[in-house]
């Protein structure tokens, strides 16, 4: 548990001060390693019994609280931020935030930064408890650095479906502190703006644009396919955070309008195998978790497409203005 704290201390102050009999433990993937370790120490230090979810976590949008509804007295969810929805069981929200030094991506990242003067500073939950310090280094360095919150995120910190918090920053250019290129792209997409990752897991710092560039080239291709379909499944999730029923029944509507069948089909969890058994649907709209068709795409032999991409399917809106799909949490 070196990388991340987990707050054990805190938890265990927490079951025992409400007296709970019962705890579920929810990790991300990259997490779960640490499952048994933790549930071991609550087991030790408190009288309560520790079930852990094996299932797949995607995030704040994805809490087992259903699942394990009637089974536990308090839920502990690790690795992001509440969202402003409403759970079945009381959840404690354990942020983990990352141990590690971002300090040496950033200080790369500032070679990438030349030319702008106002940057827009961004991460995720597991290390917006650094984004001050990055703060401070960037303004020593003669940049003016903004920062905001989002509809139901915190303040620099997005989502991999919520990017809000970049909403009408009149930065020129994005700093994003975290690993990995989704967030970046995302980014990227909704502002058009240039996008430098400072990535302390490679201890490295680069720019979104190459891989931007692929990934619209890979999208172009789905929604040109997808323009030949004729009968559409309409993917909505189960998933409290996920679940978007009167957008799935909206755009229902106006693949009717233009002609073309729609069925709607509700899901957990989405995958090629699940969808098998609709070899009939020519295309599937993913109201759900954005990233699935866009990190996913090359899994499926039907065109996935977003409710975004749905409009330059029907020619409601042009690729020029392509945009990223985003749920929005008021």
């Amino acid at each position: 548990m070196l990388n991340y704290n987990l707050q054990i201390p805190e938890i265990i102050e927490k079951i025992k001060e409400t007296q709970a009999e019962v705890v579920g433990l929810q990790f991300p993937e990259g997490l779960k390693i640490h499952a048994t370790e933790v549930a071991r120490q609550i087991e030790n230090e408190t009288e309560a019994t520790v079930l852990i979810s094996g299932d797949p976590c995607y995030g704040a949008c994805d809490v087992s609280d259903v699942n394990m509804g009637g089974m536990v007295d308090l839920l502990v969810h690790f690795g992001h931020t509440a969202l402003p929805i409403k759970y079945n069981v009381p959840v404690l929200f354990v942020e983990a935030h990352s141990n590690m030094d971002v300090m040496q991506s950033v200080k790369t990242a500032l070679n990438l930064l030349n030319g702008y003067k106002r940057i827009g500073l961004v991460t995720t939950t597991q290390h917006i408890h650094l984004l001050d310090k990055v703060a401070d280094f960037l303004e020593l360095n003669g940049k003016k650095v903004l920062i905001k919150g989002g509809q139901g995120t915190r303040k620099g910190q997005v989502l991999g479906c919520n990017f809000s918090a970049i909403k009408d920053l009149s930065a020129d250019a994005f700093l994003y502190v975290g690993s990995g290129n989704f967030h970046a792209l995302g980014i990227k997409l909704s502002t058009g703006k240039p996008v430098i990752i400072a990535d302390p897991y490679r201890n490295e710092a680069r720019d979104i644009d190459q891989f931007a560039d692929k990934i619209l080239r890979i999208r172009f291709a789905r929604i040109i396919k997808a323009r030949e379909a004729e009968r559409f499944g309409i993917i909505v999730s189960s998933k409290e955070g996920q679940y978007r029923m009167d957008l799935a029944k909206s755009l229902k509507k106006m693949i009717h309008k233009s002609g073309k069948e729609a069925y709607i089909i509700l899901l957990d969890d989405i995958s090629p195998e699940l969808l098998m058994p609709f070899i009939d649907l020519d295309a599937f709209l993913v109201t759900a978790c954005p990233r699935i068709a866009i990190d996913d795409a090359k899994m499926y032999k039907k065109p996935l497409i977003t409710p975004e991409e749905l409009l330059i399917v029907l020619h409601k809106k042009k690729w020029e203005d392509y945009k990223i799909d985003e749920i929005k949490y008021n």
